[in-house]
């Protein structure tokens, strides 16, 4: 194995399935692009969005129906504007005000 493989092994999770992951990385990418959008605030830097916004993959059913569609259909790798038409906005802004609104005001 040589020394660039190696790297690439540990950057790999060790956790989770692939569906596990998207449906993380994307619940992950709602929040970043509703805190930006929405309540002008930064809780990833533009260049972490734009990375995990590619690696994203439709293909991959999570096993909800409403946002696999929504992610096939609306979500756009270059930006984050498609969390205007999130069928679920009012749960990304529950999340948000409790892991991250509620917490900085403290």
């Amino acid at each position: 194995m040589s020394l660039e493989e190696f790297f690439q092994e540990e950057e790999k999770p060790k956790w989770g399935s692939s569906v596990e992951r998207q449906t993380h990385l994307r619940i992950k990418l709602c929040i970043a692009a509703y805190a930006y959008e929405i309540e002008n605030s930064e809780i990833m830097s533009d260049a972490e969005f734009d990375k995990k916004c590619l690696d994203v993959d439709t293909s991959i059913n999570t096993g909800h129906e409403i946002m696999d569609r929504f992610f096939r259909e609306q979500f756009d790798p270059s930006t984050g504007q498609w969390i205007h038409r999130h069928p679920e906005l009012d749960k990304v802004k529950q999340t948000y005000n409790k892991y991250y609104k509620l917490k900085r005001n403290i």
